[in-house]
């Protein structure tokens, strides 16, 4: 497995006005790793999330992705790049069919501008397919004809990642894939995500301890908008700065 970095953040930092959110981070992220992002309430993780999947911009550094700095660039390019993300709250077409949400995704890949994302479909070859694909991917397959609301929770976050896949993306981000799920629909979704990362690059921002470390290959710690550490599971687990501000409170936290 490579070893070279798919993305890179060097020196970023993010200001609100008068608050800090992030200063000075450092971390590269390896081809072909799960990495999980973790870190007690207010650590900066959603912030540092947004920044490398390009819905907001750094107030300083730089990211690279595959060498190329990506930052301030708007949110459309990192998709067409190769970076897609899911998001806490799920965000799909309620009213359309599991498959039209997907194939949407689809035909916005295609579309040579967004404007264009609303014409008529069969201007597009392959959409049908390409949406089946990233269903059966997640395990909808059989879903495919039924309402996005009329989904469980779990397979309605399932088919967020479907639409995320709809990009081909070489790095998928994940924020909190298991939130609000119950225990049976956690498992389903660790398995998911195991299958997707054996595939492509994954960042997942996460609290359920067990779960990211029953996962991934690395994790970088962050605390009050720095980074605390990076390494593996046993490595943090045997961190004690890591144990200390973080796993010794006994839960984790959202930031």
């Amino acid at each position: 497995m490579s070893a070279t970095p798919v993305l890179a953040a060097e020196g970023i930092g993010k200001r609100f006005g008068g608050f800090t959110a992030l200063d000075d981070v450092n971390v590269a992220f390896e081809r072909g790793r799960l990495t999980a992002i973790i870190g007690p309430n207010g650590a900066g993780k959603s912030t540092f999330f947004s920044l490398l999947s390009g819905a907001v911009a750094p107030t300083e550094g730089h990211i690279h992705f595959e060498g190329v700095d990506v930052a301030g660039e708007p949110q459309h390019r990192f998709a067409r790049m190769g970076i897609a993300r899911s998001y806490q709250i799920t965000n799909l077409f309620p009213q359309l069919s599991v498959h039209e949400n997907v194939r949407l995704a689809c035909q916005a890949m295609h579309a040579p501008a967004r404007r264009s994302l609303w014409r008529d479909r069969t201007r597009y070859t392959g959409l049908a397919d390409e949406a089946d694909a990233a269903l059966a991917q997640v395990g909808l397959a059989s879903r495919r004809k039924r309402l996005a609301a009329s989904l469980a929770h779990g397979e309605q976050r399932a088919l967020e990642i479907a639409v995320a896949l709809a990009s081909r993306p070489k790095l998928l981000l994940l924020d909190e894939p298991t939130a609000g799920m119950s225990p049976e629909e956690t498992k389903e979704m660790m398995a998911l995500i195991g299958r997707l990362a054996a595939e492509r690059t994954v960042l997942l921002v996460e609290h359920k301890m067990k779960m990211v470390m029953g996962l991934a290959d690395r994790i970088v710690v962050l605390h009050q908008g720095k980074l605390l550490a990076s390494g593996t599971p046993d490595e943090i687990r045997a961190d004690a700065a890591v144990r200390r501000v973080y796993l010794g409170e006994g839960r984790s936290g959202r930031g």
